[in-house]
């Protein structure tokens, strides 16, 4: 294979690979999940393999490319609409830390020991455990963390709840994409019944909502499938 073949080669790769990326959109990079990282680093090789390697015809590797990307493309669409599914696909977030506990089996389950907990703390500025309320090990890699309240600095024209206003430790989604979600609604002990009665009281029901949270302080965060803003 001489030089103008490789360079040829190269250039079909980069475009068809530089298409297939803006079809498959920013999440395949913005939120490098497990199911993204093996399509990519697996797209990447076909690509390179494409470039370099003269057994392969450039039609089987740009079909290749396209089977790949068109299944990334139909497992995206299948998460979007399924939560069961996301679940499967890209699994849950983890708490590592709860109510300012150390979760031992957790941390056993994602491979991960003191040191490295940690570590991930002190990338979010957080040097003793002691601070810690809650910390989660997101399905990306991140991982986020929520200071416990008197560790939490003052936000300007903020006034804080009390202690006994508190209704959750951390904020709990309730319906997400329109669905209702069963296992958060046992966590705080209430029903379907509770939860149409509160989009009820604000006005609003559930085929509605597309979004519903329970803040800490009891109150309910909703966002509505249609939404009107101020011109």
């Amino acid at each position: 294979m001489n030089l103008i073949e490789v360079f040829s080669r190269a250039v079909g790769a980069f475009v068809v690979l530089f298409l297939l990326t803006r079809i498959m959109g920013r999440k395949q990079i913005s939120q490098m999940t497990f199911f993204n990282y093996v399509t990519g680093i697996s797209i990447g090789t076909i690509a390179g393999a494409l470039t370099v390697d003269p057994s392969l015809k450039v039609s089987a590797g740009f079909v290749s490319l396209a089977t790949w990307s068109g299944l990334t493309l139909l497992v995206a669409y299948i998460d979007l609409k399924s939560r069961k599914a996301r679940k499967l696909i890209e699994g849950e977030p983890v708490i590592l830390i709860k109510q300012g506990k150390i979760l031992e089996q957790q941390l056993q389950k994602q491979r991960l020991d003191m040191d490295e907990l940690q570590q991930l703390l002190r990338s979010k500025d957080v040097f003793s455990i002691a601070d810690v309320h809650y910390a989660i090990l997101e399905t990306n890699g991140e991982f986020s963390v929520l200071l416990k309240e008197e560790k939490q600095p003052m936000k300007q024209g903020t006034i804080p709840f009390s202690k006994m206003q508190k209704q959750t430790a951390i904020p709990i989604q309730l319906i997400a994409d329109g669905k209702i979600i069963d296992e958060n609604l046992k966590q705080i002990n209430v029903n379907r019944s509770w939860i149409e009665e509160q989009l009820m009281v604000s006005g609003t029901t559930l085929s509605e909502v597309f979004y519903a949270e329970l803040q800490e302080d009891g109150s309910l965060y909703i966002d509505n499938r249609t939404d009107h803003f101020l011109q």
